[in-house]
């Protein structure tokens, strides 16, 4: 038994491996990139921050890639070889990122035009190596192991972000052109290092007989046409997966919009300094560790209903957002840590549920296309959150129009309320019927799918 379970623990953490990746890169970015950028170097800070979103935009590219990798596997593989290509392209792109910020500091437009040529190689990249994995995750585990699964592949990454940051000021503990250019050298070497050990051996190669039965399934079980206009055709004829995508939008938008205001709510509100603030990250943080380490522990021994766990998450994050719209107005210091925290839970909660509905929402054949259709679902709902928080701070409290408290009140509450809309939406969704529309293609594009007879083939098995 102990032998057994160790073999199983092993294969989880190999799993999660391509986390690491993810982690290091993303912590250069926000952590290292980002400061040094526009505190040492001079570089306009809405300029620095346009470069970080980039990769917001480029999430539709997930669909598109999701398409070809399951109609075009690469040496018998559908996942791997994207995944590993897109680390390496990506982690090379850093090679070039340091002297890239110092000409930027110097005002050279040059520079400035290569910057966005790496962030949209990078943002590129993402979206396959986002795809690639949560496709990969999708086939190899089962709907029993897969809560476990996530909340070990989304700690590891929290834990390597962390590492990141403690490796960041052991090689570089100042800033210098050549230091930073030593720590953005190792990223090649992590990044696909790391991601190398996590797939080796995960995924199954298939054979010349099932190569051609998958091409022939993936191609059945979407329309006919270039990617991005097939999705927008499955999201018209399937009601399910229309649900889906919105529940997911509305979800990730009410969780983070938190994110862009929170510090300076702190600051504001309860005139607390940068070093105070900084605290709201670490409760943030470990309440989303618990929640994800209880319900994939949980969730490993009990089967718990996807749809369950997501909702629980919600009306969580739901009462959180209440509690922190009358901290605000009542001026409640006290309570904000600890409502911090229960609000890193729940959401903690809602990530190991939502994920595992996303891959449940998928089908044999066509996983690479649905994940990046959940994908860019995401990336739309933390988009529209980054810019929707500078927004309202912007319109409610620096006009004028609202005194701070009322405004963060009115902000965190909305948060509640797109929550609350999320998980009536989610109600709406039956993940057995979604599967059954999503085996029939749509041959016609409709102009009212629900009142028109809609022509469909059966899709090879």
């Amino acid at each position: 038994m102990l032998p057994a379970f160790l073999k199983k623990t092993f294969w989880i953490l190999r799993l999660a491996l391509p986390k690491v990746a993810v982690g290091w890169m993303f912590a250069l970015l926000t952590v290292d990139f980002n400061r040094v950028a526009v505190v040492e170097l001079g570089v306009a800070a809405v300029l620095v921050s346009s470069l970080l979103a980039i990769h917001y935009l480029l999430a539709p590219f997930q669909v598109i890639v999701g398409r070809i990798a399951d109609c075009h596997p690469v040496l018998g593989f559908r996942r791997s070889p994207y995944l590993l290509g897109a680390s390496a392209v990506a982690s090379l792109a850093f090679l070039a990122l340091p002297q890239t910020a110092q000409a930027m500091g110097q005002g050279s437009t040059l520079a400035t035009v290569a910057a966005v040529l790496l962030f949209t190689v990078f943002g590129l990249c993402m979206a396959v190596i986002a795809d690639s994995y949560h496709s990969m995750i999708a086939e190899v585990t089962s709907k029993k192991t897969r809560p476990l699964v996530i909340s070990v592949v989304w700690i590891v990454m929290i834990f390597s972000t962390i590492a990141a940051a403690v490796l960041m000021n052991v090689v570089r503990p100042e800033y210098t052109p050549e230091a930073m250019q030593r720590l953005y050298n190792l990223t090649p070497f992590i990044v696909i290092g790391s991601v190398l050990l996590g797939i080796v051996g995960v995924e199954r190669r298939m054979s010349r007989e099932e190569l051609q039965a998958a091409r022939e399934q993936a191609r059945a079980l979407a329309p006919p046409g270039n990617p991005l206009s097939s999705a927008v055709r499955l999201l018209r004829a399937n009601e399910h997966a229309r649900r889906f995508f919105i529940f997911i939008g509305l979800a990730i938008f009410g969780i983070f919009l938190q994110e862009g205001v929170i510090e300076i709510f702190g600051a504001e509100i309860f005139g607390m300094g940068v070093r105070q603030t900084t605290r709201f990250q670490q409760f943030w943080g470990m309440g989303i560790l618990l929640g994800m380490l209880i319900v994939g522990v949980v969730g490993a021994s009990l089967s718990i209903p996807r749809q369950r766990l997501t909702t629980v998450g919600c009306m969580g994050a739901a009462a959180a957002f209440i509690t922190l719209g009358m901290i605000a107005a009542f001026e409640v210091e006290a309570a904000l840590l600890p409502t911090l925290c229960v609000l890193g839970f729940f959401a903690g909660v809602f990530n190991v549920g939502a994920l595992s509905l996303m891959m449940d929402m998928t089908i044999k054949g066509a996983t690479g296309m649905y994940m990046g259709l959940w994908g860019v679902a995401q990336a739309a709902g933390m988009g529209f959150s980054s810019i929707g928080a500078g927004a309202l701070h912007t319109s409610l409290i620096d006009s004028g129009l609202l005194a701070p408290g009322f405004a963060y009140w009115l902000i965190f509450s909305s948060e509640a309320v797109f929550l609350i809309a999320a998980w009536r939406v989610l109600n709406g969704v039956n993940v057995e019927q979604f599967q059954a529309q999503a085996q029939v293609v749509v041959n016609q594009p409709q102009p009212r799918p629900k009142s028109v007879p809609v022509t469909v083939a059966t899709a090879s098995r």
